[in-house]
């Protein structure tokens, strides 16, 4: 059985973006790439809103892009690697390979996934993972904690919710940058 984990990079105020949607503070270097990169690597699929759907698919191609940096394309070979969903009312087509189209998010379909899955799966997405934590579904969450504040925007988590986390990682990087990763316990 797979387990589904939620990661995201956030201010230290809890923001994924912005109040204008901007996201460029969180942008890792090489270290926290490469980083991101091993923990990515185990990942069998990916669960995603339309939005970010829409950030995400760059790397459909990115991997071709021969004058990015190697762990740059690395991680493009572990995106396209892995099968993605991505829920969506409005999107009929999807523009990458091993990508399949949900009309809408089915928890129960989702659970039925993680219990076949020998891999562990990913939620993309604050608000997908809302609705993911929301149900019950989210086994981990790791945020890598951006040393900026942004005074607000599109947070991390969702309000209203109440977890129980046992903390099962942590790393500190050179850029002041701190990986947090807990496991839900209820």
């Amino acid at each position: 059985m797979g387990k589904l984990i939620y990661s995201a990079i956030a201010s230290l105020d809890g923001y994924v973006a912005d109040e204008s949607g901007n996201f460029d503070w969180s942008e890792p270097d090489e270290e926290l790439h490469t980083y991101v990169n091993d923990r990515e690597r185990p990942i069998g699929t990916y669960l995603y809103g339309r939005r970010m759907y829409d950030v995400m698919v760059f790397w459909e191609s990115a991997h071709t892009m021969t004058a990015l940096p190697a762990f740059i394309r690395d991680y493009a070979q572990i995106w396209r690697s892995a099968d993605k969903i991505v829920y969506s009312r409005t999107l009929d087509e999807a523009a990458s390979t091993k990508t399949r189209i949900e009309k809408r998010f089915d928890a129960d379909a989702v659970r039925q996934l993680k219990s076949s899955s020998e891999r562990d799966m990913s939620v993309g997405g604050p608000e997908l993972a809302g609705r993911a934590i929301r149900a019950g579904l989210v086994d981990e969450i790791h945020v890598f904690v951006t040393p900026v504040v942004v005074g607000g925007g599109n947070g991390f988590l969702p309000d209203g919710v109440h977890l129980t986390l046992d903390l099962i990682a942590e790393h500190r990087f050179a850029n002041g940058v701190v990986h947090l990763g807990y496991r839900v316990t209820n």
